[in-house]
């Protein structure tokens, strides 16, 4: 902590914002020390999204002040938090694929010589930027060519060129193996030290309880408790977010047979530059077993997944319940029984503009209970919709609310819902409970676990190692697109298997 860290960064008063049928935030007061860590926590629906973006002009409060560094602001639009210091990294990148690191930071915010870019100067300007936080990225190489950790210091450099002292970081490890969360760690402690200031919003409150140094706990769209790590514990921060003990994936049985219902068999996956995204992965997942699938972000994983559920090209086979699906469409690999939670939430499983039980029916149009010969039956694809939305806990008004009023977590959690509920012989699983709260993540851990006693095969990737290593049967790891370790969840621990992960251990899977 720096030595400026009583001076008042932030101070929000009585903020209040109101949407159509919701009450997103009632009254929430937040004050943030200058140099300081501050963690902002609370299950899904809290409001903790909305008041953030209300500090960065995203929102504009019905009621409330906003100070920053003692001065009271209206936040308009984003360009005012910037012109304030406050720069915001949120939990879906906003970065362009196809433009250099160098021309994605500097994007909007371009030094100008004469009327002409000043590359150079932008530049020298990111060499110092990253020297100063211990980092180093190389400028000139496309985003596309990036593992998350990597983009995230790419969105970190970009709001710190924009002269951002404050920075607002939305689930900023929940992609991240412990060696990529020490790394931003280190760096938040670096900028803090230099008198930055950093809003932290997290689920995983082991890392709050480590790297914060003030805590605000929010409920049902206020503020309920200001707390510190000496003041708290894991347990008693969990109940003030929502009012029970902390949940755990571990309490596995074994529920396998010997039926195989998913057989991977030497299924490669072309990737750029000639060089395979997935090579000659080959294994199998049975009735009753959940198959974990490990590795750092960019090593193959959401191609394999992709691969399996028919979204691009590969060699090798798939088969299902014996039914060879190498040559199937997606379409006739659903209707064979394989359902998929995408890795990206909004992008790949979600219409963000379509309401909830439009949402719900994707991927379920077939259904007999949801149609009427050719037409979809509205009436039970609403009430369908009304299920899932009770049985999985979704917050929202009504089914007839567009999805991209949903809360992060409360979107993941209508996406999870409509592939369980469609009882599938085998479930991809990619990242089930990212973003999502504690309490949640209990409910979602039963569902999968239910199904897995029910007989259906699990395939899951998960950046959460204790999520992994509770729920698997069997562990893989995947490090350059190849499965390079096959493991025992119940003798491996998560900082063991983050060495596998970054190939520090790497072992060649018999």
């Amino acid at each position: 902590m720096s030595d400026v860290s009583g001076i008042v960064a932030v101070e929000l008063r009585d903020i209040s914002k109101r949407f159509p049928g919701v009450i997103a935030n009632h009254d929430v007061d937040l004050t943030v020390r200058r140099g300081t860590i501050h963690a902002v926590v609370g299950e899904n629906g809290a409001g903790k999204s909305t008041l953030m973006k209300t500090l960065y002009g995203m929102h504009q409060p019905d009621t409330g002040s906003i100070a920053i560094n003692g001065e009271r602001l209206q936040m308009r639009s984003p360009s005012d938090a910037i012109e304030a210091g406050v720069g915001m990294v949120h939990q879906h990148f906003m970065l362009a694929d196809n433009l250099t690191v160098l021309e994605n930071i500097i994007l909007g915010s371009e030094p100008a010589n004469r009327g002409v870019i000043d590359i150079r100067a932008a530049r020298s300007r990111l060499n110092e930027l990253m020297a100063s936080v211990g980092t180093e990225l190389d400028l000139d190489t496309e985003v596309s060519e990036l593992g998350v950790g990597e983009r995230q210091r790419v969105e970190i450099l970009k709001v710190l060129f924009r002269g951002a002292q404050i920075l607002i970081l939305d689930e900023p490890t929940a992609v991240l193996v412990p060696d990529e969360v020490d790394e931003l760690f280190d760096t938040l402690k670096r900028l803090v030290a230099d008198g930055a200031t950093v809003i932290f919003i997290s689920h995983k409150l082991d890392e709050v309880l480590q790297v914060s140094d003030d805590i605000t706990v929010m409920r049902q769209g206020t503020t309920v408790a200001h707390t510190t790590p000496a003041q708290i514990d894991r347990s008693g921060l969990a109940e003030l977010m929502v009012g029970s003990e902390l949940p755990s994936p571990a309490g596995r049985t074994s529920t396998i047979s010997e039926t195989i219902r998913l057989e991977v068999r030497d299924l490669s996956v072309p990737g750029p530059e000639g060089r395979p995204a997935v090579e000659s992965a080959s294994f199998t997942v049975r009735a009753g077993e959940i198959v974990g699938v490990a590795g750092v972000e960019g090593n193959g994983q959401f191609e394999l997944c992709t691969a399996i559920v028919g979204l691009r090209p590969s060699s090798g086979s798939v088969i299902v319940d014996g039914n060879d699906l190498t040559h199937a469409n997606t379409r006739e690999r659903h209707r064979a029984g394989l359902a998929y939670i995408p890795f990206d939430r909004q992008r790949e499983g979600l219409m963000l503009n379509a309401p909830l039980w439009e949402n719900t029916l994707l991927g379920r149009e077939h259904e007999e209970s949801l149609s009427k010969g050719p037409f979809i039956d509205g009436a039970a694809a609403r009430a369908s919709s009304v299920s899932i939305i009770e049985r999985f806990g979704v917050l929202t008004p009504n089914e007839t609310v567009p999805a991209f009023a949903l809360s992060g977590g409360n979107q993941q959690k209508l996406v999870v819902g409509r592939n369980l509920v469609t009882e599938p012989a085998v479930l991809i699983a990619a990242h089930p409970t990212r973003g999502i709260d504690v309490g949640a993540q209990a409910a979602v851990w039963d569902e999968i676990r239910q199904a897995r006693d029910s007989g259906m095969a699990v395939l899951l990737v998960s950046a959460d190692l204790e999520e992994l290593i509770g729920l698997s049967d069997s562990l893989l790891v995947m490090f350059d697109g190849r499965i390079t370790a096959r493991l025992d969840p119940d003798s491996i621990t998560p900082s063991e298997l983050g060495t596998h992960m970054t190939g520090t251990h790497r072992e060649v899977a018999s």
